[in-house]
């Protein structure tokens, strides 16, 4: 690549989000009964005079005072420092609304109006703090003038407070805080059904503080990944604004419903054409307006087409003529819209949401691939406005962004001095949301450099602490101002491992292991949009003496392979063993992929076998030595990335498949609760299951004769068919202790948790509800969950995230151990080998062996069955995962 230099900008900067998709709810001008200057200062307001507006305010401040009239001085100043904040004077604001308090606090206490003056004034203040990216004092101020507002008995300015303190949690990752503020001021319940939350909709008032809280609302629901809730709080929203005539709710809301849209559409592997569009259509129709408001709506247009010919490129599926075509006009579209953008950033007055746009569009055509000239220039700007502003946030974001433009062009000692700055900057607020950004952006850099090397693996370690640091924030950001996980997150950890890696020591191969358990936790926080999973520090190397551990990570242009396996002795530190297969990431993914559909049925033996035995190349003949020296008996596999879709049991050596030597098990590396046998004495199991059809799943006769089989093993209480509802199952679960819970019912797991569910008699209760039921077990009674055993569910086809569905429900349920299947099985054959399972299960007491070995076995009684031509289909889709012993 030919190295361009760039102009050379001495800057001193720091860092903020990119443009926010919500705006606070701004006050309304302060009102009292205004004389002929203050209604032409409103006027001039109104009409985005600010300046004007600016002037009549001071003049009459000034004109109060001297007539000795408090409150209305206090308004006048309020609303002087309204005017500034439009303007961008932030100091001036605060001097005026400061001025504005001060002058009410020397007020007698029962002077009529003061209260309701201080609650004014408190609000605008509350508006500058947030501006000025001081956001806990600014939900501190407006939770001090929603009291205020309550006791006068002012609802809805108590509204417009509260919806203000909601937008401050959500600048602070905390929408589901924000979703609780909003749903007890509107009397809400806003994560209910569909049904219910559509008719308690229509009880909320069609006022304008009802709209802007609706909007906000629905902004957090969609963060936390509650997209039909949330379309419908928004829809409603839309209307009230549409019925009052509130041209600028309605285009901020028509953003919010684009950007649901947009989520619910990219929410799938295959993206949902119609919500895309509609997402399209809300933003041209938000566009309409002018300023912020339309600069905002074009960034968001232009993003969702790049997206859009991103996945229209990357779709296997189409034809290449077809796809070129559908890119081409996409193109076009960009090339008309982006200089549109350009002007309108250009024409806005300096401000934090303009500062933002503008790094907003410098950083889509650093994607785009444009002119990193013109980018400089345009950042630079950035860089002097947010210095002049004020904010630390902004000023790192604008440097940071301007570093990775001399990133792009190998000018490496100014994109590290640029990058040094905006984290110097973020961690002078305790901004670890940037700061992760900046030393992930270092360590690149360092890395380009010669003999820096370790000192790009110290900053990508800091980038690493970083992230645990803020595992619940990170759970629970919004997608507008966060990286995605699989934008940044993922490689921060994958490129650290592969750093780590390329020096084969011992304490090196340590941390690597660690980083990517590390991994596997933010990944399954980024799942379930919440940091919900409690860590024990239990070593899963020591559990058992003849278990040997194996990280398969798959690198760009590698898979690594770490070997954990046990010491002499019982009190020796396991022995760390690395090798490693020269295959690329796209060579890996593509052979999963085609052996993933084949294992399924659809494919013979004959042509699933040689895939299977090249994956076992892969994975277990270069360590086959060693496992062979250390007597091992059992496999415990942390499976990374496409490697999670395929049962490891079935893997074959061109002799035999892996579980004709081995017992499998699946562990997140982690161990979340302490490993312990199965103790068969008092065990009993709660059984419920379904035969009969339900939606698009096939009936299940054979799931009768399964149930039978574990009565005949272990006491049962069972709920079957029409007994087997949603409620009755929550119910029994809470009441009653059962160590065991067997679903035999259809289910599904995917990447996302809106599309994990088991279905029951009467619906489906999808992993949230589930796995908070489970954890009732554990919760109230003195036995815990230690088998959870998920007997006819299936990973979502085509989606290589999938099993984080299942990984998820294992995890969250608190069960010690889960037993799942990865695709739709054949309903007799999954009978059999349950009755199997259950019978070694009731024997473990006697013969010692573990909950691995039991699975074992009975895979092997149907691998081993003439009748099933030992076709995987049939018995590999089973998986244990959690604790194996």
């Amino acid at each position: 690549m030919k190295r361009r230099k760039l102009i050379r900008f001495l800057l001193s900067v720091t860092m903020t989000a990119l443009v926010c998709i919500t705006s606070p709810v701004i006050p309304q001008i302060a009102t009292a009964s205004f004389p002929s200057l203050e209604e032409q200062a409103r006027s001039h307001y109104t009409r985005q005079k600010f300046s004007e507006a600016a002037q009549l305010f001071q003049q009459a401040a000034q004109n109060y005072k001297t007539a000795g009239e408090p409150i209305r001085q206090s308004l006048s100043l309020s609303n002087l420092s309204l005017s500034y904040q439009q303007l961008g004077q932030w100091e001036k604001a605060n001097q005026a609304v400061i001025e504005s308090l001060s002058v009410l606090e020397s007020t007698p206490e029962n002077m009529p109006g003061r209260s309701l003056a201080i609650a004014q004034s408190l609000d605008i203040q509350g508006s500058l703090q947030l501006a000025r990216g001081q956001t806990n004092a600014a939900l501190e101020t407006w939770k001090q003038a929603t009291d205020i507002y309550q006791k006068e008995g002012k609802r809805d300015r108590a509204l417009v407070s509260q919806t203000n303190q909601a937008q401050a949690l959500q600048n602070l990752g905390l929408y589901r805080r924000a979703i609780e503020t909003l749903d007890q001021a509107l009397t809400l319940k806003s994560r209910e059904k569909a049904e219910p939350l559509k008719i308690a909709l229509q009880t909320v008032t069609s006022t304008s503080e009802t709209a802007n809280a609706l909007r906000t609302l629905g902004e957090s629901l969609r963060v936390v990944g509650d997209f039909p809730q949330a379309k419908l709080v928004l829809e409603r929203g839309l209307t009230i604004a549409t019925e009052l005539k509130l041209t600028d709710t309605i285009a901020l809301t028509q953003l919010s419903l684009g950007n649901t849209l947009r989520a619910q559409g990219f929410g799938n592997p295959k993206p949902a054409e119609a919500d895309l569009q509609a997402a399209l259509t809300y933003y041209q129709q938000a566009a309409s307006r002018p300023g912020n408001l339309r600069v905002q709506a074009q960034l968001n247009q232009l993003s969702l087409l790049l997206d859009k010919q991103k996945s229209i490129l990357n779709d296997t599926q189409r034809a290449e003529s077809e796809k070129q075509t559908a890119a081409r006009k996409i193109t076009t579209a960009i090339e008309q819209l982006t200089p549109q953008i350009q002007t309108d950033i250009e024409a806005l007055p300096p401000s934090k949401s303009a500062i933002e746009a503008r790094i907003n569009l410098a950083q889509t055509m650093m994607q785009m691939q444009q002119n990193p000239r013109s980018i400089a220039t345009s950042l630079a700007i950035a860089v002097q406005q947010s210095e002049a502003l004020g904010d630390p946030r902004t000023q790192s974001y604008a440097i940071g962004s301007l570093g990775s433009v001399y990133e792009q062009t190998e000018q490496w000692k100014e994109a590290e001095q640029l990058t040094n700055r905006a984290l110097a900057l973020a961690q002078q607020i305790n901004a670890g949301d940037i700061a992760y950004r900046w030393q992930w952006q270092l360590g690149r850099i360092l890395n380009r450099q010669k003999n820096r090397s370790d000192d790009a693996i110290l900053a990508y370690q800091q980038a690493v602490a970083t992230i645990k640091s803020l595992r619940a924030d990170l759970a629970a950001s919004s997608p507008d101002v966060q990286f995605s996980f699989r934008v940044a997150i993922e490689p921060i950890h994958r490129q650290l491992v592969s750093l780590l890696l390329k020096s084969n020591q011992k304490e090196r191969l340590q941390s690597a292991r660690k980083v990517i358990e590390a991994l596997q936790l933010v990944e399954l926080d980024n799942f379930f949009r919440e940091a919900c999973l409690t860590v024990n520090e239990k070593q899963i190397d020591k559990v058992a003496q003849d278990a040997a551990v194996i990280y398969p990570i798959v690198l760009d242009d590698r898979i690594s392979l770490i070997l954990s396996l046990p010491g002499a002795k019982e009190t020796d530190e396991p022995i760390q063993v690395y090798h490693e297969t020269k295959v690329s990431q796209k060579e890996v993914e593509t052979l999963i992929l085609k052996l993933r559909d084949g294992l399924d049925g659809r494919n013979t033996l004959e042509t699933t076998l040689p895939r299977l035995q090249t994956v076992y190349n892969w994975l277990i003949a270069p360590i086959k030595a060693d496992l062979a020296k250390r007597n091992v008996k059992t496999l415990v596999f942390v499976p990374d990335g496409a490697l999670r879709a395929i049962p490891m049991s079935a893997l074959h050596d061109g002799t035999q498949f892996l579980i004709e030597q081995y017992s499998v098990a699946i562990t997140p590396g982690l161990q979340l609760l302490s490993p312990k046998a199965l103790n068969t004495e008092r065990l009993n199991a709660l059984v419920a299951g379904l035969t009969e059809a339900r939606s698009n799943f096939e009936a299940l006769p054979a799931v009768k004769t399964e149930v039978q089989a574990i009565q005949k093993e272990l006491p049962s209480e069972v709920l079957l068919d029409g007994t087997f509802t949603t409620k009755k199952f929550e119910s029994r679960v809470s009441q009653a202790s059962f160590p065991i819970v067997h679903l035999a019912t259809h289910g599904r797991f995917g990447s996302r948790k809106e599309d994990t569910y088991i279905l029951t008699s009467d619906g489906q209760i999808n992993v949230t509800d589930l796995s908070s039921v489970l954890q009732t077990i554990d919760l109230s009674k003195q036995r815990s969950l230690e088998l959870l055993v998920l007997s006819a569910c299936e990973t979502a086809q085509g989606d290589p995230q999938s099993v984080l569905g299942l990984a998820g429900i294992a995890v969250q349920s608190g069960a010690r151990s889960t037993v799942a299947t990865l695709w739709r099985v054949n309903d007799e054959a999954s009978a059999k080998l349950m009755e199997v399972f259950y019978a070694e299960l009731a024997k473990i007491n006697q013969t010692g062996i573990s909950k691995a070995e039991a699975l074992r076995r009975a895979q092997l009684a149907i691998l081993n069955d003439e009748k099933y031509e030992q076709q995987p289909f049939f018995w590999a889709p089973y998986i244990l995962i959690g604790n194996w012993t």
